[in-house]
């Protein structure tokens, strides 16, 4: 098979009749073009097949325009829902993303391999978004190019982060349990480990409700997918009215374990925690806290472009807050 010659400048040139710097400056939407002189050299480049080399133009510019982007699990709603957020505000800045993970979980390994081959694209900047990537792993590459991490704070020097406030959303959650009438309530409390905001969001829950002196059992598990279990190697003899979960996802495997042991919602309720995608729908009703995950994307981009373009030469730490949604998996007690 020949390969078949890639189309130019000179070729469009040719095609629409008009001169190359015309092309140049049509395509690139600098300068004085005429609508007329501009669509015909859209529809000439269209006929041609004409794709920018974007690697030329970065040698001119010395920006590629491009953001690297590396997401721990594409298979967890959270991290498609961010992406899609950082995607949407990456065109609306004018830059391309370029997105990375690995078939499961990225692990620290994983992560830093992929920053490097980041790296050595020449991207402009990177939003890391692996909750167990330790910073002390990707300091170092701060000498070559901007960072922001989404989805967690970061408070390293030179390291700009944006995330939901979970201390504030965790206590928000617990106090709309016991405004509910709560008073003996099961935590499923995450593993650091595995992941600080999970922890996080699960020890300020605990906190809450021990300071409004509600009797707390916290359920330890090694990963919100292992809430289900943890909390039937328990569930015998647990006396509580609601079950606080770190995620929406284990919320359903709760609400489904308690279905299976003869426990409906009115004996015990569950709360999830995230509040978007299809467990977010009215028709589930889940009492959840809402994250801004999208919202956290955009401001990732945002963050990062501003550092970028040089509009401003400081990190930044932005907490996000989110809201309670109130379901009928939580019903009212007393």
């Amino acid at each position: 098979m020949v390969k078949r010659r890639t189309a130019t400048i000179v070729d469009i040139a040719t095609e629409a009749g008009v001169s190359k710097s015309a092309v140049s400056r049509a395509l690139r939407g600098q300068g004085e073009v005429s609508d007329e002189t501009r669509r015909r050299v859209e529809a000439a480049a269209a006929r041609l097949g004409y794709v920018a080399n974007a690697m030329a133009r970065s040698l001119v510019s010395s920006r590629t325009r491009t953001l690297g982007v590396v997401l721990r699990d594409v298979r967890k709603p959270y991290y498609a829902y961010l992406q899609a957020g950082m995607q949407a505000q990456a065109e609306r800045r004018d830059y391309r993303i370029v997105a990375t993970t690995n078939a499961g979980q990225l692990e620290v390994a994983d992560a830093l391999r992929e920053i490097t081959n980041l790296v050595s694209l020449q991207v402009d900047g990177l939003v890391i978004a692996p909750a167990r990537l330790p910073s002390e792993q990707y300091v170092p590459f701060l000498d070559r190019l901007p960072i922001v991490v989404a989805g967690r704070r970061d408070d390293d020097r030179g390291i700009s982060s944006v995330a939901c406030d979970d201390v504030d959303g965790g206590r928000a959650l617990a106090r709309h349990v016991v405004d509910l009438g709560h008073r003996r309530v099961a935590v499923v409390l995450v593993d650091a480990a595995y992941s600080l905001r999970y922890s996080t969001r699960g020890t300020a829950m605990v906190a809450a409700l021990r300071e409004a002196e509600v009797d707390v059992t916290v359920i330890a598990s090694p990963t919100d997918l292992a809430s289900a279990e943890s909390l039937s190697a328990r569930l015998d003899g647990l006396d509580v009215t609601a079950v606080m979960c770190p995620t929406d996802t284990s919320a359903m495997d709760v609400l489904d374990l308690l279905r299976r042991t003869g426990r409906d919602v009115d004996e015990v309720g569950v709360t999830g925690y995230d509040g978007f995608g299809p467990l977010a729908a009215p028709y589930l009703g889940l009492t959840t806290f809402r994250v801004p995950v999208e919202e956290i994307g955009r401001t990732a981009i945002d963050l990062l472009v501003d550092q970028v373009e040089g509009l401003t030469a400081q990190d930044r730490s932005v907490a996000l807050r989110g809201s309670v949604v109130d379901g009928r998996t939580l019903p009212r007690r007393g």
